[in-house]
């Protein structure tokens, strides 16, 4: 039985990688899962991979569903696919592209082919994680869910409109303050 590691770049940062080892004989719907909780991303979107090549032009799909959309041909589906199926070379690259909204794109490439099975793994596995994996949606500060209780503990949204309101008072006008500062001579020489 045939191991495959693939690579899994985020399209935009090729910094940014998951290798995944999986079964020859394993369907690209465990591939879809195990891509999904590498990069820490939920399932709740379509998906679908693309056969590609070393240009990385998009072949055949094998997609989660058929989706409501034009197909020249119609697609293969992820739970009834294996990956050794699509395996044509030994360079072999697939586009995988998750919720068609938000347009997250991964490219996936074969980097290795092993014949021995590690009865310790469970395939499929993430065997090495570089970078910092993009925030499914959008960022998140690195203070993560501690920085809502910062928050609330020193009410960071009500001073918005400037300073707070302890500290050394303006003089007005109500206090009987008549030495220039604060008066309309002052503020005179700030218009326009």
């Amino acid at each position: 039985m045939a191991v495959l590691k693939f690579r899994i770049y985020l399209e935009e940062d090729d910094a940014v990688y998951r290798d995944i080892v999986i079964k020859h004989n394993q369907f690209f719907l465990d591939l879809h899962f195990a891509i999904l909780k590498a990069f820490e991303f939920d399932s709740k979107h379509q998906a679908t991979f693309f056969r590609s090549n070393d240009n990385w032009l998009r072949g055949r799909e094998i997609s989660y569903e058929k989706y409501d959309k034009p197909y020249r041909v119609d697609p293969l589906l992820m739970a009834e696919t294996t990956i050794g199926s699509e395996i044509q070379d030994v360079n072999q690259k697939f586009i995988y592209e998750y919720d068609f909204a938000k347009g997250w794109v991964f490219l996936v490439a074969l980097i290795s082919v092993n014949k021995e099975v590690n009865p310790k793994l469970t395939y499929p596995a993430v065997s090495r994680i570089e970078g910092i994996g993009p925030q499914q949606y959008g960022t998140k500060s690195l203070l993560g869910d501690k920085f809502a209780d910062i928050e609330e503990k020193y009410d960071l949204n009500e001073a918005t409109e400037g300073f707070g309101e302890e500290g050394e008072e303006a003089p007005s006008e109500a206090d009987g303050d008549d030495d220039g500062i604060g008066g309309e001579e002052q503020r005179d020489d700030f218009e326009d």
